[in-house]
């Protein structure tokens, strides 16, 4: 038997002053609630820790340091419960494809049925489809918000006539299937990320590509309802950029600025929506590449 058979390796320990065990101390509630490291990842970067701030702790970027948070967060030593039976996913997703066709339908079959009241039909199936199907990260729909941008597409319609609501529901749909599709695909980069700003650079085409293609539905929408271009396209991208922004991220963090652009909306100038739309863009270009904004927590919904 060689001499370092005979006598035992001593476990490598850290330190006296770890710093994981103060940064978990300080994140306690955080990485207990956490499903996995990407959401303690996430909530780190939230909370102002960068790849550089992890060198500090001994590890490469952020995405490792959250794995040893993960790691040493006891979790109990309680049995698990009775399993549950699993809920599949395409019921809901189903659901609220259905919900996204609404507005539309609704929009579409009272102009097509010339009833008066087609106007104030598509005002309120745009509006409600702010708030359902999905919610945001802070809980429902914020109620300053949501009148903000049914006053908008009210003021928009009164201004330009009720084919400019009904192209505003039209959107609805691709709206829907583009904020769904780039929450998926950002969810999966942000899984295969190993720094932030990996994530960054990869999230931003991403959420470029889902604006692009909305964009273009949008006008799609509007040259079908007969509404004009300038009018419908720019007040369509403000209602999807607020969706997008208050249905990823901390709670309430970008509920003043999407309150700001809707007000904006409202002035009685050709090029207040654009200004609006263009505004809360550069804001969600910024904050969208955040991991903190697709931080897998419950039933997060687009």
């Amino acid at each position: 038997m060689s001499v370092e058979e005979a006598v035992p390796v001593a476990p490598r320990r850290r330190p006296a002053g770890d710093p994981v065990k103060a940064l978990l101390h300080r994140h306690r509630a955080l990485c207990e609630r956490a499903v996995d490291p990407l959401e303690i990842a996430a909530g780190l970067e939230a909370h102002g820790l960068t790849d550089r701030t992890a060198a500090r702790f001994r590890h490469r970027d952020v995405f490792s340091l959250a794995e040893e948070l993960y790691a040493r967060t006891p979790r109990g030593d309680a049995p698990p419960g009775p399993a549950r039976p699993a809920r599949t996913a395409a019921p809901p997703a189903l659901r609220r494809l259905g919900y996204a066709l609404l507005p539309g339908a609704l929009a579409l079959g009272a102009s097509a049925a010339g009833v008066a009241w087609a106007g104030p039909v598509a005002v309120a199936a745009v509006a409600a489809a702010l708030v359902w199907p999905g919610r945001t990260a802070g809980g429902r729909f914020p109620g300053l918000a949501h009148l903000l941008a049914a006053l908008a597409v009210g003021w928009a319609t009164y201004r330009h006539g009720a084919v400019l609501a009904v192209a505003l529901a039209l959107a609805v749909l691709p709206g829907y299937l583009a904020a769904a599709g780039y929450a998926a695909l950002a969810r999966r980069r942000l899984a295969g990320s190993r720094a932030l700003e990996e994530f960054a650079a990869g999230a931003r085409p991403l959420f470029l590509g889902a604006l692009t293609l909305f964009t273009a539905a949008a006008a799609g929408a509007a040259a079908l309802a007969g509404a004009p271009l300038a009018e419908a396209v720019p007040l369509a991208v403000l209602l999807f950029l607020t969706r997008l922004l208050l249905s990823h991220g901390a709670r309430g963090a970008h509920r003043r600025p999407v309150a700001a652009a809707l007000a904006l909306a409202l002035v009685p100038a050709a090029a207040a929506a654009a200004a609006a739309a263009a505004g809360l863009l550069v804001l969600a270009v910024l904050a969208l590449s955040r991991a903190s904004a697709h931080a897998p927590v419950g039933d997060d919904r687009p």
